[in-house]
């Protein structure tokens, strides 16, 4: 959890320039809370293990594809988020420390997958909000989803919706997240001292 709310506060940082935009902040909110937070996913991440077939009855196809995406990115964020925590020392959690644990955890192509990962699902979730027929579908699966037992998953999607529709311009926000989470992850590999310039590193110890 030291390293979950680590990550949550270096995120806050990060983009805190989107979150103070009104545009972008739902949406900035929705990947820190939702996506790369510190939060409990267990009952939502519970519902992907047995959910298949309702799934797959219930959700248009284009979702089912992005929640199986959103399943990917929690069970590798889980895997690495366990590991670093095995290599962090004792003591308070700052940026040096932060950084070796990186450093002896995984390769920089496991971070660039979780990157991508991310991604993948705004992207989706940015298309979804185009698709007006998409929309309607899922308001009318709210009921289903409940007798199913998908109500996590079903409040993700819609707050997705939500989120991604209000924006005038969805690509420049997800391009503006993976320059700068791409340029973290490469200063984290790398032997540079200086943190990278508008990441909002310089404001962690």
């Amino acid at each position: 959890m030291a390293v979950k709310a680590f990550q949550h506060q270096r995120f806050a940082l990060t983009y805190a320039d989107l979150m103070a935009e009104p545009v972008y902040a739902p949406a900035a909110r929705f990947f820190l809370d939702d996506l790369y937070g510190p939060g409990d996913f267990t009952q939502r991440d519970a519902q992907f293990a047995r959910i298949v077939p309702a799934l797959i009855r219930l959700f248009p196809p284009e979702m089912v594809a992005t929640v199986a995406t959103l399943a990917e990115l929690h069970a590798l964020s889980e895997q690495l988020d366990d590991e670093l925590a095995r290599h962090v020392v004792e003591g308070p959690l700052l940026m040096p420390a932060y950084r070796a644990a990186w450093q002896r955890t995984a390769s920089p192509a496991r971070r660039l997958e979780q990157i991508e990962l991310m991604m993948q699902v705004g992207r989706a979730l940015e298309r979804f909000t185009r698709n007006p027929v998409l929309r309607g579908s899922l308001r009318v699966m709210r009921v289903p989803a409940k007798l199913a037992g998908l109500s996590a998953l079903q409040s993700f999607l819609e707050r997705g919706f939500d989120t991604f529709g209000q924006m005038p311009d969805p690509e420049s926000f997800l391009g503006t997240i993976v320059a700068r989470e791409q340029k973290i992850a490469n200063w984290l590999f790398s032997g540079e001292p200086v943190v990278p310039a508008h990441c909002g590193l310089e404001n962690i110890g």
